[in-house]
């Protein structure tokens, strides 16, 4: 008669790794946020790449003011956008108001980048967790998903809008840890915005910074990432490979 011995169960997956979830920005990260002027940009004429990236910094800027003047000043991301729209369009003379509202309606269905929906589809056969944490407002980031084809893909759609204040306030990058219930050095995040990464990387997650080229140049490093040893990628298809 054979001698029996204990057998070990089965591993789940991901089961001692390093890192066990993975959190994406939204906006410039996953999705671009450029997508929706370049699908109108023959009715913007030559200016239409300066429009969006005034959009896009005034979007920005509109999320900072808002958290540094307190609670009482806070408006949710969606109405920032329209705002920022409003900005440009007064900025580069678009008076169109069909225009105005096309814009708007691409903003909720933005492009994915090319190599997104490989990248979480490897992520989630390799049993890492994955997640959106954004400024976006809970119904901009389920019609974003929807539209670029990646909502399965993704285990949470957190918003800032549960903290009540954008990023790089410490309380946003906290959703993140409660939802998954992991730890915040187990959690890679990943963000093209380095101050973004910055707020990230101060809160205690491993960071990767996606920098895209522009006119095949990348952007300068910022905050001390690349000395602090925070990857800087050109684009996402590497990730996977990268995950201890």
């Amino acid at each position: 008669m054979s001698a029996a011995f204990p057998v070990e169960p089965p591993e789940e997956p991901g089961a001692g790794r390093a890192i066990e979830a993975v959190v994406f920005d939204a906006y410039g990260t996953l999705l671009d946020v450029h997508s929706a002027v370049m699908r109108h940009a023959g009715r913007l004429g030559a200016g239409a790449l300066a429009f969006s990236m005034d959009w896009r910094a005034k979007q920005l800027e509109y999320s900072w003011v808002r958290s540094l003047t307190g609670p009482a000043h806070h408006r949710d991301f969606w109405r920032l956008t329209v705002e920022a729209l409003r900005f440009a369009c007064e900025r580069h003379g678009v008076e169109d108001p069909a225009l105005v509202q096309d814009l708007l309606a691409a903003y909720r269905r933005l492009d994915a980048f090319p190599e997104v929906p490989a990248m979480l589809r490897a992520l989630r056969r390799a049993g890492l967790r994955t997640a959106i944490l954004s400024n976006g407002e809970p119904m901009m980031l389920a019609d974003a998903v929807a539209a670029a084809g990646i909502g399965a893909l993704l285990d949470a759609l957190l918003s800032v809008e549960a903290a009540g204040v954008f990023k790089p306030d410490r309380r946003v990058y906290a959703l993140a840890t409660q939802r998954l219930g992991v730890p915040a050095e187990r959690i890679a995040f990943v963000s093209a915005n380095p101050w973004d990464t910055q707020g990230a990387h101060h809160a205690g997650f491993r960071c990767f910074r996606v920098n895209r080229p522009v006119a095949g140049r990348m952007a300068p490093d910022e905050y001390g990432l690349a000395e602090a040893g925070v990857p800087s990628l050109s684009d996402l298809s590497s990730l996977p490979t990268l995950l201890p």
